[in-house]
């Protein structure tokens, strides 16, 4: 019995991972058709979604819709993909999750054409409809630049920019495993410099 308690557990965690994965590609997609019907059923009534340069700043999914509303104002054309993927569960309840994803966005911005790449630090959950949703998204960028620019900008520490001034990219450089690296392993200075 023990055993196909454990078997049907792998089995319900395992459905879940491919829904939320599945939720995870929608949104892409929605949010590139402007499907505004869609983008709002990605997410639930008390969703959020920031991001760490304070540009996203939504709580509760009327706001969250209204906030693409304004962002679409100034895009064109945008092409989201999504890599890796990591999902884990709350041990406590099995309707929460986690998870972290890498993504790469093509935007046509303010009329130039723009790369980002980013994370999402996700939180999910299952709806009464027995439907995962996004309860939460937190993005941060470790850049977003314009084509051209990827060459010139994507080693300097101020590589997003997307708005007027630009801005410090908020990952690798923060994070702790990344600097104490680079402490005990300084970088030689690149060729032709001293």
């Amino acid at each position: 019995m023990a055993d196909s308690t454990a078997f049907e557990e792998r089995l319900r965690r395992l459905e879940a991972k491919d829904e939320i994965s599945e939720l995870v590609g929608r949104y892409g997609f929605v949010v590139d058709n402007r499907d505004m019907e869609g983008i709002a059923d990605c997410f639930l009534e008390d969703a959020w979604v920031l991001s760490k340069d304070g540009k996203h700043n939504s709580r509760g999914k009327a706001d969250v819709v209204n906030q693409y509303h304004g962002r679409f104002s100034f895009l064109g054309p945008t092409n989201h993909f999504t890599h890796n993927h990591i999902i884990w569960f709350d041990e406590q309840d099995p309707d929460h999750a986690y998870g972290l994803l890498n993504a790469h966005g093509e935007v046509f911005r303010n009329g130039q054409a723009m790369m980002s790449a980013l994370r999402y630090d996700d939180e999910y959950r299952r709806d009464a409809d027995g439907r995962w949703r996004f309860q939460g998204r937190m993005m941060s960028y470790i850049y977003y630049l314009r084509f051209d620019e990827i060459q010139q900008y994507f080693g300097d520490p101020m590589r997003v920019r997307a708005y007027d001034e630009p801005q410090e990219a908020d990952w690798p450089d923060h994070i702790e495993t990344y600097q104490r690296y680079y402490e005990d392993h300084p970088r030689a200075a690149p060729a032709g410099r001293s």
